[in-house]
């Protein structure tokens, strides 16, 4: 890289080169040499410009697809944004622009998932010796493996190895190195997306008012100044041939056409280059058909004397309304994606890096750029400010909001070790944090991430508008066609009155007008935004409702779940499971039982074991710890290698328990399965004290030693508060809850009429659960399965639609469709409830866009003329065609206003 031009040099002259140096040298031929290791694929985030309706969508995809090495490609009208993955080896990102920019559109990168990539915004870059000075600089800096300079807009492209040199370590040297003189930054592509939405919006504000700047005084000349004596005079006089108000509004309108409206002609170039159709060609056709008409009539009219009518202010008004119709479109889709925005902003721009020296003590502070984090910095959090990045408490206590990402309400205290969440509000205390994800990995960047590839996705129910989009253009020419064939053949034959054309028309132009008024008011654009603008608010709202949605598609799916199965553990219950009961049947100390219990449990990850883990060593050593909780984390780690026995040939059972072998002899932990098939006989006073538990919705744990029955465990897990009013509310809804378990039929009968659920699958092994989903799917139902996405991928993914809830800050779980951030209930009705609530607005958007279509087209042909005289004059059908998208685009933002059902006042239930 540099400044100075670099030449093409063969590789004829290389050779030619070294052996003039005095050296031998041959090309060797391809297969001799290594090929490079295959590069992963990667993906990048492309903003495309000039899009008007799906049948753009659709043009643009196609090209994406049919480009080697792109392994897939998804463009979105709403976010005007294009998401393309590559194989690096076949083909470059400038490549993929290129081919855009090609198809006739505009295109520019935006992000890609390159690690070892950043492009860096520079103040300071104003001269050619600044230019030279970077190029120094960089070209010094030890790892910099590529740069690429753009001086125009101030953006160096950089490609490094991040483990010889850091980011931060980059924009440092550039400032030190330049003495101050350059300062970088990384580039935020969200910030850019908005500069270039903001940009897209200014650029379409400035055509609206050079159009109506022009077209005002052509509308003034025709409508008005016949009615002002003086002024009418003046404008019928003439200049050479020509009437000098006919000059005028020539003149005026050709700027608006040609100048103002010429991006209409580009775009309908571009579609008709690559055989498609779209708004832009029809607004072209009408445009231009009245304004070479009203040439033709001035003309005419210069040479003959005779004047025949000309209509220069309808072309001029038609693409002022349109453009007025595309500014507040801008406007509206910029006000759809405000759910990313609001999320973009939670993060701070700048944190306050603590200095070390080597021996690890504080050297001080800095300020630096937040996208500059790295993972290990020790940053200092103060009260009332953001939280930079994620990471662990290191000093400090406080509480901190983290509603902005979970939903979650209330404060949540934080001290050492404590886990926080970028972007979270830091309330009442300073923190030391040390940051352990940062960039794409922290949580907030993972939603985001999701949020975007939810917006991106295309709902099933978008074919249909696909596939209008892909005829509207060429029945409506037809239609058009039909229309002014129509009326100029009936009023040839004399089948109309003369009187329904004016003195100063005739039936050519009487008949032009009606075809021209159905050409430009027919409106695609609106059948294309209907469901995307729809699906990007709700993605938002959801997000901030803590409801993650995975993409349209599942979004369509959760309107129609007629049946939703529930784990128990951990999903209705509480996750908390505590020992509420311990008997022991063998004469064997109680003391002794927990011991023997507990060691069997230890090597265990169910959350039972650990219930038993902590009820054991509380038994044992209640009231003999210190009060500290540093000295009791380390005193029990101290116990726990104490008091524990020694375990051999230790082995989970999934729906059933635990065996090993302690002193030699096997120990069976677990429920009444694993016992009875061991050939261990229950005494009958353990068996009614057994289904004495189990009514009372305890779970029962069984413990057999070298093959005799010695105890059991009385293990309970709380309903969550919410339960009984969210099945309740399911009902209300048509939806019909089911409860899978792997817990015993008591058990589970008894937590299953605690909060009226009637359909019940117990004693089920986790393998099973995506079995009972599939035995509810074989009659075509919708089956939504709500777990904790820990053991019931399967299931998850076996669902039509998966819930994973109580994710919390694990957001990137594969099988679920829908990540219930918070541990709640009540987010599965506002997920289901969103849905409907969506799918109803895109059917209304849907009917809104095709009545229009049906209604209006007709109108303007002329349906009504003839029973009550209504015409609709051509600039009249450009006003209506540029709202009837803006309305449904408004449609979709009335989903912001969207509520979470309150399930306490519609049951009339108060929950304690």
């Amino acid at each position: 890289n540099g400044p100075d031009s670099v030449c093409c040099i063969q590789e004829e002259d290389i050779v030619e080169a070294i052996e003039d140096a005095g050296f031998e040298a041959e090309i060797l031929p391809d297969s001799a040499v290594s090929q490079p290791k295959s590069q992963k694929a990667l993906s990048g985030q492309f903003r495309i410009g000039g899009m008007t309706c799906a049948a753009c969508v659709n043009s643009v995809e196609g090209i994406l697809k049919k480009l080697p090495g792109v392994n897939r490609a998804v463009v979105a009208l709403a976010t005007s944004l294009g998401e393309v993955e590559y194989d690096p080896a076949a083909i470059s990102k400038d490549e993929i622009v290129q081919a855009i920019e090609d198809a006739g559109f505009e295109a520019a990168l935006l992000q890609s998932s390159e690690q070892d990539k950043a492009l860096l915004g520079l103040i300071g870059l104003h001269t050619e010796r600044d230019v030279n000075l970077l190029y120094d600089i960089l070209r010094k800096t030890e790892g910099l493996r590529q740069f690429d300079v753009n001086s125009v807009r101030a953006e160096v492209e950089i490609t490094f190895d991040p483990e010889v040199v850091g980011l931060r370590s980059i924009v440092d040297i550039i400032e030190i190195e330049s003495s101050g003189r350059l300062k970088a930054h990384v580039q935020n592509p969200y910030v850019r997306s908005s500069s270039n939405d903001a940009q897209e919006a200014s650029k379409m504000l400035h055509l609206l008012r050079s159009s109506l700047f022009l077209s005002i005084p052509v509308f003034f000349m025709r409508m008005v100044c016949p009615h002002i004596s003086f002024i009418n005079s003046f404008l019928l006089m003439h200049c050479g041939p020509f009437r000098i108000g006919d000059l005028l509004k020539w003149m005026l309108v050709s700027v608006v056409q040609f100048v103002v409206g010429k991006r209409f002609y580009v775009a309908a170039y571009r579609a008709l280059r690559h055989g498609s159709t779209n708004m832009d060609v029809l607004v072209v056709l009408g445009t231009t058909a009245t304004y070479v008409y009203s040439v033709c009539a001035l003309l005419y009219g210069a040479f003959t004397g005779f004047h025949p009518p000309m209509y220069f202010e309808t072309s001029a008004m038609i693409i002022t309304f349109v453009l007025l119709g595309k500014y507040l479109e801008v406007l509206a889709k910029g006000r759809t994606s405000d759910a990313i925005k609001k999320l973009v902003e939670l993060v701070p721009a700048t944190a306050i890096l603590l200095l070390k020296y080597k021996d690890g003590k504080y050297a001080g502070e800095k300020e630096i750029d937040a996208l500059l984090i790295q993972p290990g910095d020790v940053l200092k959090v103060l009260p009332g400010s953001k939280i930079p990045a994620d990471g662990i408490v290191t000093w400090g206590t406080s509480h901190v909001d983290e509603s902005m990402v979970t939903g979650e309400s209330a404060s949540i205290s934080k001290e050492v070790s404590s886990s926080v969440i970028g972007g979270t509000m830091n309330l009442n205390g300073t923190l030391h944090i040390q940051a352990a994800k940062v960039g794409s990995g922290t949580v907030l960047s993972q939603i985001i991430s999701l949020v975007e590839t939810a917006q991106m996705s295309k709902a099933p129910i978008q074919k249909f508008a696909d596939y209008v989009a892909g005829i509207f253009v060429p029945i409506v020419i037809t239609l058009s066609l039909l229309t002014f064939c129509t009326w100029f053949v009936c009023g040839t034959l004399g089948a109309y009155p003369n009187s329904w054309v004016s003195e100063t028309s005739n039936c050519f132009v009487f008949s032009l007008m009606f075809s021209i008024s159905v050409v430009v008011i027919a409106c695609p654009c609106a059948l294309g935004l209907a469901t995307p603008t729809a699906v990007m608010v709700a993605t938002g709202v959801g997000a901030n409702h803590g409801v993650l949605v995975k993409g349209g598609d599942a979004l369509e799916r959760a309107q129609n779940v007629k049946y939703i199965i529930f784990d128990k553990t951990g999903t209705l219950t509480q996750g908390k499971a505590t020992v509420t009961t311990t008997k022991v049947f063998s004469g064997m100390d109680v003391g002794d039982f927990l011991t023997l219990v507990a060691s069997a449990e230890a090597s265990s990850e169910h959350p039972l074991a650990k219930a038993i883990l902590d009820y054991a060593f509380h038994f044992h050593f209640f009231g003999k710890l210190p009060s500290s909780k540093d000295d009791v984390k380390k005193r029990k780690e101290d116990a726990f290698s104490q008091w524990l026995l020694e375990v051999a040939d230790f082995s989970a059972l999934p729906g059933k328990g635990v065996q090993c072998l302690i002193n030699g002899k096997m120990i069976l932990v677990g429920n009444r399965a694993l016992i009875s098939e061991n050939g261990v006989n229950i005494p009958e006073e353990a068996e009614s004290f057994l289904v004495d538990m189990e009514l009372n919705a305890k779970t029962g744990i069984l413990v057999a030693y070298d093959g005799d029955f010695i105890g059991l465990m009385g293990v309970t897990d709380p309903l969550k508060r919410e339960a009984a009013v969210v099945i309740q509310g399911l009902k209300k809804m048509g939806i019909y809850p089911v409860m899978v378990t792997g817990d015993n039929w008591r058990t589970a009968l008894a937590v299953a009429k605690e909060i009226g659920i009637e359909d019940v699958r117990a004693e089920v092994m986790p393998a099973g659960k995506a079995d009972v989903i599939r035995s509810l799917q074989k009659d075509g139902s919708v089956v939504a399965m709500v777990g904790d996405g820990i053991n019931d991928s399967p299931a998850l993914a076996a669902a039509d639609v998966g819930m994973a809830i109580g994710a919390g800050t694990d957001i990137a779980i594969e099988a679920a469709d829908y990540v219930l951030v918070r541990n709640n209930l009540e987010d599965v009705i506002t997920a289901i409830d969103l849905s409907r609530k969506t799918f109803s607005r895109i059917r209304w958007n849907y009917f809104f866009a095709m009545a229009y279509n049906i209604v209006a087209i007709p109108v303007a042909a002329g349906a009504l003329f003839p029973l009550i005289g209504l015409q609709m004059p051509p600039w009249l059908a450009g006003a209506c065609m540029a709202f009837s998208s803006v309305s449904v685009v408004c449609s979709s933002l009335l989903l912001r206003r969207y509520r979470k059902p309150r399930l306490t006042t519609v049951l009339q239930i108060t929950v304690e």
